[in-house]
């Protein structure tokens, strides 16, 4: 084989093998051997999706950013609305100083009822790609996987810290979630998210 032949076979190779690795990168598995995460009693988290779920929704917090504590009463709506038509909602809290204990109040204090996980290794950061909070990502459940088709910011309401509008005017999370449920192309977020910036762990 000449090797310009073989040199654009080996190229190809190479691009299908990155392919399938970003693939499989942005997949999470339903059941997880591995923990993603704690509940609040410290117990592992190894499943996001259970029965008759379709669309998995993970709202990234801090207990601490109060742009996140502002979309508290949106979320809730949310799930109001969706969790019966196989949406599951997860408020996942990343940053180290997060505590079951102090996740624990806060929901109290806000009246938080959705799913609460601690993302203690940040695993989900890294799987739905999110720097700050508030910010949500949506996995669509395919097979034993759960696909990202959307990670971004829950709305427009901020246009940035400090400036607010008196009501939103792009939905951007919840035009993405009836899409995934519907099976349509998710629409990407028409701007950057506005909040507090992840606290990353030291590696």
């Amino acid at each position: 084989m000449p090797i310009r032949t073989l040199f654009r076979c080996v190229s190809k190779i190479a691009l299908v093998l990155t392919i399938a690795l970003v693939l499989a990168l942005s997949e999470v598995c339903v059941y997880a051997a591995e923990p993603v995460g704690l509940d609040l009693h410290g117990r592992p988290v190894r499943q996001l999706a259970g029965p008759g779920v379709r669309v998995v929704v993970l709202l990234f917090a801090a207990s601490d950013c109060p742009v996140s504590n502002r979309y508290v009463p949106e979320i809730a709506r949310l799930h109001r609305e969706l969790s019966g038509r196989g949406v599951l909602f997860w408020w996942v809290y990343p940053n180290p100083g997060d505590t079951a204990a102090v996740v624990a109040r806060h929901n109290r204090d806000f009246s938080i009822h959705e799913n609460t996980l601690l993302d203690t290794r940040q695993t989900l950061v890294a799987w739905a790609q999110v720097t700050s909070t508030p910010e949500a990502a949506v996995f669509v459940v395919e097979g034993s996987g759960l696909s990202e088709v959307y990670h971004g910011r829950i709305d427009d309401r901020y246009i940035s810290l400090g400036q607010e509008r008196p009501q939103p005017e792009h939905h951007d999370l919840e035009t993405a979630i009836y899409a995934a449920m519907e099976g349509k192309s998710v629409p990407k977020p028409e701007g950057l998210p506005v909040g507090c910036s992840i606290v990353f762990l030291q590696k």
